[in-house]
């Protein structure tokens, strides 16, 4: 079952530079290209976050606040309420079922924001798991905290779209699933995405969202290049 999701909203563009001011920049030139942005790390570290997500979304652009979450349940809640009435339409949690169900709770106040659960990062691969300790295999541990995320009642999961076929079928279709790491035409330069695919494998696999950054934000004409990603992403919709 495909959900209503519009096609233009599937495409997530993070937004993964250091500062406010470059992001800004990137989703201006844009345009109406570009309506979903991804804000992470990198930019919580470079200052006026906030700022920028209200200016998100005073622009009317939806916002995915990725900053993974990984505390003490007490302290994970404490800052989803914080984010909460801000207008973002998802943030992540990275930790165990404490933490995921304080997010979800905290949450609450906020009927608009959804809790994704990261699964395995896709910039490990299976030797990265080996040196983490991890015995089971990285589709093993997705579908475990998959099942964890449904039934804690997170919106959807984060994870490479080579898990997200045995994810539907373990689960079904009610969670969301989020899959970095695509690649257009799998022709990727070199970086630190180990475990990626191409749009039409995603969603063929069962995606319902990409998030989708350098191969944009690095292209020639990044405005051009999100359209010809966008047209690929509405066919598969048609």
């Amino acid at each position: 079952m495909t959900k209503a999701i519009p096609p233009e909203e599937r495409l997530i563009l993070a937004l993964d530079v250091p500062t406010a001011g470059e992001a800004k920049a990137i989703v201006t030139g844009l345009g109406e290209t570009v309506c979903f942005y991804k804000i992470g790390l990198e930019l919580m570290m470079g200052g006026d976050y906030f700022a920028l997500l209200d200016w998100l979304t005073a622009r009317d652009r939806k916002v995915f606040v990725d900053l993974k979450f990984f505390d003490i349940p007490a302290t994970v809640g404490a800052a989803v309420r914080n984010l909460s009435g801000r207008g973002a339409t998802f943030c992540t949690v990275h930790g165990n079922d404490a933490m995921m169900e304080a997010a979800v709770e905290a949450a609450e106040a906020d009927d608009g924001l959804g809790i994704l659960a990261v699964t395995v990062l896709t910039s490990l691969d299976r030797g990265d798991m080996d040196d983490l300790g991890f015995e089971a295999d990285i589709g093993r541990v997705v579908l475990s905290r998959a099942k964890r995320a449904l039934a804690l009642g997170c919106a959807g999961v984060v994870s490479s779209g080579l898990e997200v076929k045995a994810l539907r079928e373990s689960v079904g279709d009610e969670l969301i699933a989020v899959c970095p790491g695509i690649r257009p035409g799998l022709n990727r330069p070199s970086d630190d995405q180990k475990r990626a695919v191409d749009i039409e494998q995603a969603f063929d696999l069962g995606a319902d969202y990409l998030v989708i950054g350098r191969p944009i934000r690095t292209a020639p004409d990044p405005a051009a290049a999100a359209a010809a990603i966008q047209e690929r992403i509405a066919a598969n919709f048609a």
